[in-house]
């Protein structure tokens, strides 16, 4: 059952991944890649946020959400790779920039998400 939710988890959330870089694409020009930046702080916020449920939360919530949509929806690879190419391509700063806005927002939201678990 737990590889079931895991697998529906991350279907929607590849699929949610997927829908986002096409909205964030198609309504604005970024230097950065802004689609996989919200995906990944979107992503971010919301396995803070089940974390800081915890046990307060079914067991399966975790497969589901946890593993499954936000495993799928957030790409840190991907993160990774447009960071390279940034830097391969000689934007050193933006490479830089799209790291310390990434890990930044990403690190906080999750902080964020974790501490209104755990208040709620």
């Amino acid at each position: 059952m737990t590889l079931l939710l895991v697998l529906v988890g991350g279907a929607v959330g590849a699929s949610a991944r997927y829908l986002t870089d096409l909205a964030v694409r198609s309504r604005f020009d970024p230097v950065l890649p802004l689609g996989t930046l919200s995906v990944n702080v979107a992503g971010s916020a919301l396995l803070g946020l089940i974390a800081g449920l915890g046990g307060s939360l079914p067991g399966w919530i975790g497969s589901l959400v946890g593993v499954g949509f936000c495993g799928a929806l957030t790409t840190y690879s991907t993160f990774s790779n447009e960071t390279v190419q940034f830097a391969r391509g000689g934007a050193r700063l933006y490479a830089l920039l799209n790291i310390a806005l990434t890990l930044g927002a990403g690190l906080t939201v999750a902080a964020l998400g974790w501490h209104i678990g755990r208040t709620l």
